[in-house]
């Protein structure tokens, strides 16, 4: 029985702690989990902040081409996006070396589209 009664008393007491120290409050009235909270987010933006810049910086580059592709081609990938249901029925597009873009249907896809699309089963854009 002794065995048991100190180890559930350090247990107690190790559990009472946090609870006391929850309670402190700080010079400016925070509590100890707000000021470990404010630590904790100022860190993380300290160690994010390069990466933020490097992002920063690559959005400046590419940032005016892309608004360009996404006017240009917008209403077109729309369209497609109307128009295809399931996208997980289709394997990841492929560049083809005259830079034709082909996404293929999944061989164990379901067939499920055959009867509406009679045509051949390809669609230029």
């Amino acid at each position: 029985m002794k065995h048991f009664i100190a180890p559930a008393l350090v247990a107690c007491s190790l559990i009472a702690t946090p609870l006391a120290a929850q309670d402190a409050e700080g010079e400016d009235g925070s509590s100890l989990m707000e000021r470990g909270a404010e630590l904790f987010w100022k860190g993380l933006r300290e160690e994010m902040a390069p990466s933020l810049q490097e992002l920063e910086g690559l959005m400046s580059k590419i940032g005016p081409s892309m608004q360009g592709f996404l006017t240009e081609m917008g209403p077109a990938l729309a369209e497609i996006a109307d128009k295809v249901e399931d996208w997980s029925r289709y394997e990841a597009p492929e560049i083809l070396p005259n830079g034709d873009i082909i996404i293929r249907r999944k061989p164990d896809a379901p067939d499920t589209e055959a009867t509406e699309d009679a045509g051949g089963g390809s669609t230029d854009l």
